[in-house]
């Protein structure tokens, strides 16, 4: 199976060609901006894979949350590409991806078949995205959907959220917040991100069972539907005019 991922939730864009369990991937961290990357990038890697557009069987992409303008991007150049190649397509969350990503990373330390990971990214505004996940038999569960809270409303959630003591923190939700380090948090590994690597693990199995949906029904998941906060509404957590 040849897969095609993108990667865009937050400013560490990444694009990756899984082929038959072996996956490559071009990455940068951008601050601004990045579709001009997007393209070259999957040219260069079906080039070195000495294949064309018409030998992929599906686009996934990485849907979110995360912000608004990557999760166009990423849907957006997916539904071009699988429209004009009659692919189909299938939606990962991000927050899922950077689960998979942590998950990885640990399993390099102390490898294990079962874990429980707690995914949080920084949503700005003084809030976070949140999910939580289990692996079983070498696949990740849903534990809690993805959400969108103030740290400190997390923070006050998380020992009757996570009721069991060995939990894996991942995401940059836990450097810019501090309070979100509490117990039950077993290890934390706040420099990680979601990667289009990640995106192409968890899709193409998705793929593989037919889970793969035509591209007008793509959609990015944005949890929160606000861009920004009022004027009245900084204020009224402490910011300024």
């Amino acid at each position: 199976m040849n897969l095609l991922a993108l990667e865009t939730a937050t400013q560490h864009l990444s694009v990756a060609l899984w082929r038959d369990g072996v996956c490559h991937e071009r990455a940068a961290e951008i601050i601004n901006g990045g579709s001009e990357h997007l393209l070259p990038w999957v040219q260069e890697l079906l080039v070195e894979a000495d294949l064309d557009f018409s030998a992929l069987d599906g686009i996934a992409f990485g849907a979110g949350p995360g912000g608004f303008t990557g999760l166009r991007l990423a849907c957006g150049v997916t539904q071009g590409l699988a429209c004009a190649l009659d692919l189909p397509v299938v939606a990962v969350s991000s927050l899922e991806a950077l689960a998979w990503v942590a998950w990885q990373r640990q399993s390099l330390v102390a490898p294990a078949r079962q874990a429980r990971i707690l995914a949080c990214l920084d949503a700005r505004m003084n809030e976070v995205y949140c999910a939580a996940y289990e692996v079983c038999a070498g696949a990740l569960e849903s534990r809690r959907f993805p959400f969108v809270a103030a740290p400190q409303a997390i923070a006050e959630q998380l020992p009757s959220l996570l009721a069991e003591d060995d939990w894996l923190a991942c995401g940059d939700g836990f450097a810019v917040y501090p309070q979100l380090l509490v117990a039950p948090l077993a290890r934390v590994i706040a420099d990680c991100w979601p990667t289009a690597t990640a995106v192409a693990h968890l899709a193409a199995p998705r793929l593989a069972r037919g889970e793969g949906v035509d591209a007008a029904l793509a959609a990015p998941l944005y949890v929160r539907d606000k861009v920004a906060l009022t004027t009245a509404e900084r204020l009224a957590r402490g910011g300024s005019q």
